[in-house]
């Protein structure tokens, strides 16, 4: 594959080495790090790696030069321009400098105490305020060329010897669309300022002296005591002191800070729970120590403190000890002490404003808009030369720029987002794609241009319900047909263990002898024992918790609460937990009853086991595993229960020969695996080991380092009880929509932080990966000399789908960045697994950077919104996981099958459409322009308007939009056939419908109108010189519906409605606008003789001229269609 492309560093390290001792250092590295020989080219360090490793004895030298050169002669030659960009700098970082962020110690109820100052807890969303809006507003509208251009012209209406018209001619439509910007934004305001003061005047119960008080979300302070109610929002970062919860935990929902739509248990601080009133808050003397502001809504570090008990009491403070800001109370009531409030709580400090995406038509018609600036330039420039520059010759020029300034048409961006309005509205009344938002109306011609999808997995291509589909033991496997068997198993488990307790040694003896008799008892026995074992674990090893539906109320299970199956829920933060969980229940081992100390299992019998919990180890990505330490009330044994992937626990379990090996053949059958161990504790290692574990969580400094040390003294010689395997099911349509994209030249990668073997397997179940297509596996490369090797390799392939795990991804791009993406853009699909969400954005970056072709990014978590943020088009689908994506991106869907639809009929229709609409404006500007040039050419170059006032001001408006902007419904082919040849795709990304040709074709089309409608005109004029005016713009209107029922490809009613309605507003209009058609500033007393128009020569002057100028370009239009017809008019007829 692309043999021809040299693997050679991007950027190479010795152009920036002019000095002999970076070559020495170059070489050792060489040496040391890489083998001797690579094959067809040398290796050379990347400017990263030799930046890292220079020592300080090397930087010298360079200093002392750039020293030696700093005299009065660098000051001379440029050098001030170095220091006043330096004070500039400066003065910048100086205006911008944020508030340090600190650690803080909050007394509870005593926001008095507080050294700092810290910022108000109102929540602010308004982009300007009252004196900002109109200077920002007008920035943001006047940093683009194209308005920029027009007020400069209406500007230069004021100079009296610039003054061409009127001056609304100018200013009303610029003021038009100005008013209609500052309304949008006033109105975006207004309501943004309703939401924060709505959010601000919330009111809440704060704890004082005095008893509760209300107080408005905005006055809440740091160190205040608030009571926050069921199904309330949390309004400030706070500490979890106490619940109405007899357990001490509360649920809350985080959907609106992570996006994930599972309920989080938050647990009180246990010296607060305890105390026996609300109002002994007051009575006790503690402080919280919280560490500084951070972005991380995970993690959490600090320590409660009671100084007035004796001894002081500590608690350490992790986060399930916090209730962040803008989550909800799930359950119960809630109080906790602020710590920290407004900009520095953890989800202001998340929220990132994504940047404004601009599509690539609005690029490319910005391109097109400074070539007919230049255009007009150079047309008035010849128009003076002409002349003879006599006189105030600059003058006359920029009166010819002026006159001229409708080849760039105001009207152009006012119709150009009106169409985004269009098609953001048609997208979204579609019903074959229904729940489909449009959240960004600026892009939607974007959907039409894409050359690259970038999709998540899980949740995405798969439907992120999970079923539990297989548990092998070692020896022996079950899958879905056999799970009776286990079944079985486990009610003769618990018989046994019933009638051992009831009958005492006696019974278990006879029931021994009896077991005798079988074939083979030891085997059943060892079985029987380790499923036993294995599904006890599952049962027992994770965070589920009950959640029982009684009387409209969602409560956690109590005691004295009758477990009964019918209203019991399972909330945990990950769907896999539940399956587990699930499927233990479905063969006979309940979970009923969870709380933070105790966990209770029902078994078939309807007999409770209880267990008390000791420890809790969650599940991190760093870690990839969680623990759970459990007594059993009944024999007192303590159990260290452990599961992970495989990766983090084959080196933690007790040596074993198949575990490696069948994880590799569920991965293959597309299954997540889990690896579940155990670890019989005693009574001594237990206490030794918490004694030691709660040192660690109190220690400030590398608290997460020194937790995970202990636990990992744990971790050692685990006894392996099983594997299993979940099932993540496709999504609906799945592999016909891939299909559909792939036919319409769209290359498609999947990025997900699933293993290679299931990725894998899902790139080829979903068709991502066709059946008969080779996969190259990209072998682990860990320096540059592997990954070097590794690309050669790859090089050689041909036509092969490409996989690749994230850590050799990252050496790669670290070292080979353009060759890699040179290399994965041939492949006709890449799977890029085991990816962190930083690592999928950058994939997308990398595409848009070496490429430039158009990506989408399509995603349904939290972990998916930098990948969509980063691409040209992002795309969120509402899943499991959350609506976190779904609210980020530009579009949203419900289904990944919508996708098809939605890019192949709405994103086409929405590029041709726009490019049609575009190129039009610019030739209803371009025509009028030519009439302009003729005009003043035939009359000794005078800088003389042809059409007056109103006229110029009604052909933009009421006399041409109607039918121009019914564009907006054209269609070249039906949707039907657009989804049934997806290759008609493959045209748009050529950007073939708007192009330097087309523009140039509609160029020479308005010069050849404007030519025919001037010279027409001023030939078949009359007696009276008005008659020019009358006829020409007659005839320019007429040409100008004739042109928009030319370029129609499908008629729809509200076409021929615009059609009709123009042609009347305009001759109604001719017996109010006599005056405007006389020439010049003044009409020379000449008006417009209504008994004229109504005559036949008038009739067929008009009718002559505009059929010579339209007539031709219908019969080219017809020839082309008969001898060169375009693919989709093939498809149509």
């Amino acid at each position: 594959m692309a043999d021809g492309i040299p693997l050679d560093p991007m950027r190479k390290s010795s152009r920036r080495s002019p000095y002999n001792y970076y070559s020495v250092r170059h070489s050792r590295f060489s040496v040391d790090d890489e083998p001797s020989s690579l094959d067809e080219m040398p290796l050379m360090m990347s400017d990263e790696a030799l930046e890292n490793d220079e020592s300080d004895y090397q930087t010298l030298p360079r200093a002392r030069v750039d020293r030696r050169q700093r005299g009065l002669g660098w000051f001379l030659l440029g050098g001030w321009r170095v220091l006043c960009g330096s004070c500039c700098d400066c003065l910048v970082r100086m205006c911008r400098r944020k508030k340090e962020l600190k650690a803080r110690t909050v007394w509870l109820g005593r926001p008095e105490k507080c050294d700092d100052k810290f910022p108000k807890n109102s929540i602010r969303n308004q982009k300007y305020n009252v004196f900002t809006f109109v200077p920002g507003v007008l920035y943001q509208q006047f940093k683009f060329f194209l308005n920029l251009y027009f007020l400069v012209v209406a500007c230069s209406q004021f100079v009296p010897s610039l003054k061409i018209g009127y001056l609304y001619t100018y200013w009303a439509p610029l003021g038009f669309v100005l008013a209609v910007t500052m309304v949008r934004e006033a109105v975006d305001e207004v309501r943004r300022h309703q939401r924060d003061k709505e959010m601000n005047s919330q009111l809440y119960s704060k704890l004082t002296l005095r008893g509760k008080i209300q107080v408005k979300s905005s006055d809440i302070q740091v160190g205040d005591l608030l009571i926050v109610e069921k199904n309330q929002r949390i309004p400030a970062d706070m500490i979890f002191l106490r619940t109405s919860e007899r357990n001490g935990a509360c649920f809350i929902r985080t959907d609106q800070l992570d996006g994930e739509t599972d309920w989080k248990l938050k647990v009180a601080v246990g010296c607060t729970q305890q105390l026996p009133a609300l109002g002994d808050l007051f009575s006790i003397s503690a402080f919280v120590f919280a560490q500084k502001p951070q972005l991380d809504i995970h993690s959490f570090e600090g320590n409660f403190t009671r100084d007035d008990a004796d001894p002081q009491v500590h608690e350490s403070l992790s986060i399930e000890n916090t209730l962040w800001a803008s989550t909800v109370v799930a359950s119960g009531s809630v109080i906790g002490v602020v710590i920290y409030t407004g900009k520095e709580t953890r989800s202001v400090l998340n929220t990132s404003y994504a940047k404004n995406k601009v599509g690539l038509l609005d690029l490319e018609l910005n391109r097109l808009t400074k070539a007919l600036f230049l255009a007009q330039l150079v047309l008035a420039i010849v128009m003076e030369a002409l002349h003879g520059f006599v006189g105030l010759w600059f003058r006359n020029v920029f009166r010819f720029v002026v006159l001229f300034s409708y080849i760039i048409p105001i009207s152009l961006r006012v119709n150009l987002d009106m169409g985004k309005a269009a098609y953001g509205w048609m997208i979204m009344k579609d019903e074959n794609i229904p729940g489909t938002v449009v959240r960004t109306s600026t892009i939607p011609e974007e959907l039409g241009r894409l050359v690259y999808l970038l999709t998540d997995k899980t949740g995405t291509l798969t439907q992120n319900e999970m079923i539990f589909k297989r548990l092998h033991l070692g020896t022996v496997s079950y899958g879905t047909d056999t799970m009776d068997e286990i079944q079985s198993h486990i009610i003769q488990s618990y018989a046994q263990s019933c009638q051992g307790a009831s009958s005492g040694s006696t019974g278990g003896s006879s029931t021994a002898s009896q077991k005798s008799q079988i074939p083979g008892p030891k085997v059943r026995k060892s079985v029987s024992s380790r499923i036993h074992e294995a599904v006890k674990a599952i049962a027992l090893c994770h965070n589920v918790t009950p959640v029982y539906e009684s009387c409209g109320e969602t409560e956690t299970a109590e005691a004295d609460q009758d477990f009964s199956d019918d209203n019991r829920t399972y909330q945990a933060s990950s769907p896999d937990e539940v399956a587990l969980v699930r499927w233990t229940e479905s063969v006979g081992l309940t979970l009923v009853n969870r709380d933070l100390a105790s966990l209770q299992l029902k078994t078939p019998a309807g007999q409770i086991l209880s267990f008390n919990i000791l420890q809790m180890f969650p599940f991190t990505s760093e870690s990839k595993r969680m623990g759970i330490i459990v007594r059993e009330e009944t024999t007192g044994n303590i159990t260290f229960y452990m599961k992970g992937a495989d990766v983090a626990m084959a080196t933690i379990v007790q040596y074993n020969d198949w575990l490696e090996e069948e994880c590799g053949n569920m991965a293959r059958e597309g299954l997540r695996t889990l690896v579940v161990a155990k670890k019989s504790l005693s009574e001594e290692q237990y206490q030794e080991f918490e004694s030691r574990y709660n040192q660690a969580k109190l220690s400030i400094h590398d608290r997460a380092l020194k937790v995970a040390a202990v636990v990992e003294s744990l971790e050692r010689e685990l006894e392996l009880l099983c594997l299993t395997g979940v099932e993540d099911q496709l999504q609906a349509d799945v592999r016909p929509t891939l299909e559909l994209l792939r036919n319409a030249g769209i290359k498609i990668w999947m990025l997900t932080g699933d293993k290679l073997e299931t990725a894998t397997c899902i790139a080829k179940s979903s068709h991502l990966v066709s059946r008969n297509q080779d996969i190259h596996v990209f072998r682990p490369v860990t320096n540059r000399g592997e990954a070097h090797l590794e690309l050669n390799a790859f090089r050689r392939k041909h036509d092969c789908a490409l996989v690749i795990s994230g850590d050799s991804l990252e050496v790669c791009l670290r070292y080979y960045e353009h060759e890699f993406v040179e290399l994965a853009c041939q492949c006709p699909a890449v799977v890029c697994c085991r990816c962190s969400p930083t690592q999928k954005a950058q994939i997308v970056t990398l595409l848009r950077q070496h490429t430039a072709n158009r990506t989408c990014a399509i995603g349904d978590g939290g972990n998916d919104v930098s990948m969509i943020q980063a691409a040209d088009c992002g795309i969120g689908i509402e899943g499991k996981e959350g609506k976190q994506a779904s609210l980020a991106a530009d579009f949203s869907i419900t289904q990944f099958k919508h996708i098809g639809r939605l890019l192949v009929v709405h994103g086409r229709n929405s590029y041709k459409r726009s490019a049609a609409l575009g190129q039009f404006v610019m030739h209803r500007g371009m025509i009028i322009s030519a009439m302009q040039a003729v005009f003043s050419s035939i009359f000794y170059f005078a800088s003389v308007p042809l059409y007056q006032g109103f006229l110029m001001v009604g052909y933009a408006t009421i006399y041409t939009m109607f039918p121009v902007f019914s564009l907006v419904l054209d269609q070249d082919v039906k949707p039907e056939m657009a989804l049934l040849y997806p290759e008609l795709y493959k045209d748009l990304t050529k950007g073939r419908s708007l192009s330097f040709k087309t523009f140039l074709v509609w160029v020479l089309v308005s010069v050849y109108q404007g030519g025919i409608l001037m010279y027409g005109a001023l030939l078949l004029f009359e007696l009276e010189f008005v008659h020019v005016v009358a006829i020409s713009f007659t005839a320019l209107v007429l040409t100008e519906l004739l042109m928009v029922a030319l370029t129609v490809r499908t008629w729809h009613w509200l076409m021929v409605l615009a059609e009709f309605l123009s042609l009347t507003c305009y001759l109604a209009s001719l017996a109010f606008l006599n005056e405007y058609f006389g020439i010049g500033r003044v009409s020379f007393g000449a008006f417009l003789d209504l008994a004229f128009i109504t005559t036949w020569p008038f009739v067929w002057k008009v009718s002559s001229i505009t059929l010579v100028s339209c007539l031709p370009l219908y019969i080219i239009k017809y020839l082309k269609r008969k001898f060169s017809p375009s693919s989709y008019s093939k498809l149509a007829s």
